[in-house]
């Protein structure tokens, strides 16, 4: 029998990836509320009211740990300083993405997260693939999923951004264990 865990909590050398908690909602709805953030995602909106960040959290608890697992990723010393997530969608294996508060951007954090999120993917969530898109004029999060071991498929997609309103094109990527 296997046994998923309902709650994991995931620990890299300087962050804590575990689920989001009702202490979180401000924090969380302060970071996500900022267009450059929300516009490089397919779900986000924008603005990103204190009750899309309740309802978030709502959401994320309600998950089939089977079928997806959201994370917030909290520094050691900052506290919260993004999302990232794995679930189940419309391809054969797993999609994840994250964001990471305008604040703290170039420090490293995504890739960091991203790396030890694969990790736990692998042992386990016991998953051997997974996919990750980044928009087009979104370089740096290619650069991020690179890092972690991603290539590069060759398609592009074109996808729908709730916060741009619109469909732009996504640079499609797969991760192997």
């Amino acid at each position: 029998m296997c046994v998923i865990e309902t709650s994991p909590v995931i620990e890299t050398r300087r962050l804590t990836l575990r689920a989001p908690v009702p202490q979180d909602v401000s924090r969380i709805a302060a970071m996500a509320n900022d267009i450059d953030i929300a516009r490089m995602t397919k779900r986000m909106p924008h603005p990103f009211t204190t009750g899309d960040a309740e309802n978030f959290v709502i959401q994320v608890a309600a998950q089939n740990p089977a079928q997806a697992n959201t994370f917030i990723i909290e520094h050691e010393d900052h506290g919260p300083v993004g999302v990232i997530g794995m679930f189940e969608d419309c391809d054969p294996m797993p999609e994840t993405g994250y964001w990471i508060g305008r604040e703290f951007w170039g420090r490293g954090y995504a890739t960091e997260a991203l790396e030890g999120a694969l990790l736990w993917a692998s042992r386990k969530w016991k998953r051997r693939a997974l996919v990750a898109g980044h928009f087009a004029d979104n370089p740096a999060s290619g650069r991020v999923l690179e890092k972690a071991g991603f290539l590069y498929t060759g398609e592009t997609r074109s996808a729908f951004s709730h916060a741009r309103g619109g469909i732009t094109d996504t640079r499609m990527m797969v991760w192997l264990a």
